[in-house]
């Protein structure tokens, strides 16, 4: 497909100089302008009979359809006449503008086809197809953290009117006629719902409960992105034990956000810009002020802006700082040294400290990953990302089973994909190692292995080169024990 592209690029580049909507738009402006001027010329040449009634000119103008005098009664018809081979000569103009304009369109859509054609996607097998209350679930929990809190629930309400009246889909058999049960049964023995009717009560009972959750959610996300991060440090603060094992800085960084924010509350800025303003309609009534003299009512209420601003931020941090001291001193001790050089901070090297242009912004997406990590989700929507990344895998995929079919080959492995798939950074959630000896994926049974000598291997590969509890390593002439290998998690 990509080998493709040159060539829809340059038909892209012929569109460009083929006809266009321009000349259309253009001979349209032209038929408007004549009738506008045929509606002038009428207008000009006529004026209303002095004796003429109200009621006798509107009968006129709804008969002739254009208002004329007494004197000439033919000429609006003789204008109207003379109109008429302009008119449509333009009109004829425009639909051979247009007829060009298709013709291009099809042309253009004719070369979209031949660079990519239409594939039929496989769908003999659907490993989804006996799971329609997870799917259904999937597609709540998507709904309730993009908050259409009343979509999910009338989804889920005609999702339960639906499972309750079709059959139990636990018992289904696949395209070969094999039995495929297990996996549901294997699901039902961990606790959770057997069957699809089961599995929608369920997943209602458990989206009414985060529904709640996810509504605090997106009031703490609203008051965070109009500058109130009150209610977002009281959660974090009930939550902080929580936070703490997960090694979380967001109880931190919302208190030191609202400690800048505290110090700029005064709209310094704009105090700046009417002291300057103050100073330059003075000329040099502020010139060579001494320090506590008389600077005028806008240096004033700078100052007292300052003030009040330095006031309030250095009272937050003496009640809330204390609590950050042993983690975080360097940032709080930066914090305290930008307060003095608040009134000049662009020019200060902390002027980093009080730049808050993204910060609030960056601040509720951090929010939102910690809040859903502590309910024991992923910050991102998971149907979002499968989707993601099944649009990603499809193009290689349906090459690859096109490639497998002319060979009359299949691919029969339905757990796991037949070759690797490009993914960006942010789907990459999870390190993969193959041994190097046995060229096998390592699992959660067969976990790599970490050698005295500092090279790796899996668990299983170790124990077939050990003899006895001794072994020695494939790459280097250095030897151990087994019981001095240890596992590592990536």
């Amino acid at each position: 497909m990509a080998d493709k592209l040159p060539t829809l690029h340059k038909d892209l580049l012929a569109v460009a100089d083929k006809s266009r909507l321009t000349s259309a738009v253009n001979d349209v402006d032209s038929i408007i302008a004549q009738l506008l001027e045929a509606r002038d010329s009428i207008a000009a040449g006529k004026s209303l009979s002095p004796g003429s009634s109200l009621l006798y000119t509107m009968s006129r103008f709804l008969m002739h359809g254009m208002r004329f005098t007494e004197r000439d009664p033919h000429a609006a018809s003789l204008i109207l006449t003379k109109l008429q081979n302009p008119i449509k000569e333009g009109f004829e103009n425009v639909n051979n503008d247009l007829k060009a304009v298709s013709k291009t369109q099809k042309e253009f859509g004719k070369a979209l086809d031949r660079s990519f054609p239409v594939t039929p996607i496989p769908t003999e097998y659907d490993v989804m197809q006996k799971h329609p209350a997870l799917i259904n679930r999937a597609i709540v929990m998507h709904l309730l953290r993009e908050g259409h809190f009343d979509v999910a629930r009338v989804f889920m309400d005609e999702a339960r009117d639906l499972a309750s009246m079709t059959p139990d889909l636990t018992a289904t058999y696949d395209h070969n006629g094999v039995d495929d049960s297990g996996e549901d049964a294997a699901w039902a023995a961990d606790g959770a719902p057997s069957n699809s009717y089961e599995t929608t009560n369920s997943t209602l009972n458990e989206s009414g409960s985060l529904q709640g959750k996810f509504q605090r959610l997106y009031s703490i996300l609203h008051d965070i992105k109009t500058h109130n991060l009150s209610p977002a440090i009281q959660w974090s603060r009930a939550n902080s034990d929580a936070l703490e094992e997960r090694g979380s800085n967001l109880e931190f960084d919302l208190c030191k956000l609202q400690f800048i924010w505290l110090a700029k509350s005064q709209s310094h800025e704009l105090l700046l810009e009417k002291y300057h303003a103050d100073a330059a309609y003075d000329g040099e009534a502020h010139q060579n002020v001494p320090i506590g003299g008389t600077l005028g009512a806008g240096a004033g209420s700078l100052l007292g802006g300052f003030r009040d601003g330095m006031s309030a931020a250095l009272g937050y941090a003496r009640d809330n700082f204390d609590r950050f001291r042993e983690r975080h001193p360097a940032e709080i001790e930066r914090l305290a040294a930008a307060l003095v050089f608040a009134s000049n901070i662009r020019e200060s090297p902390y002027a980093t400290v009080f730049e808050t242009a993204t910060a609030f912004e960056d601040l509720a997406a951090a929010f939102t990953r910690e809040f859903c990590s502590l309910l024991g989700l992923s910050a991102e929507s998971p149907l979002y990302v499968a989707t993601t990344a099944g649009t990603i895998a499809l193009p290689r995929l349906i090459k690859y089973i096109g490639a497998t079919r002319s060979k009359r080959t299949e691919w029969t492995s339905a757990n796991e994909m037949a070759f690797e798939t490009p993914l960006p950074a942010s789907m990459t959630y999870h390190s993969i190692f193959v041994c190097p000896v046995s060229k096998e994926q390592t699992t959660r049974d067969n976990p790599p292995m970490r050698l005295p000598c500092g090279h790796v291997l899996a668990h299983d590969s170790l124990h077939n080169l050990a003899k006895g509890t001794k072994f020695k390593c494939p790459y280097c002439p250095e030897e151990g024990q087994i019981q001095d290998a240890r596992q590592i998690y990536f």
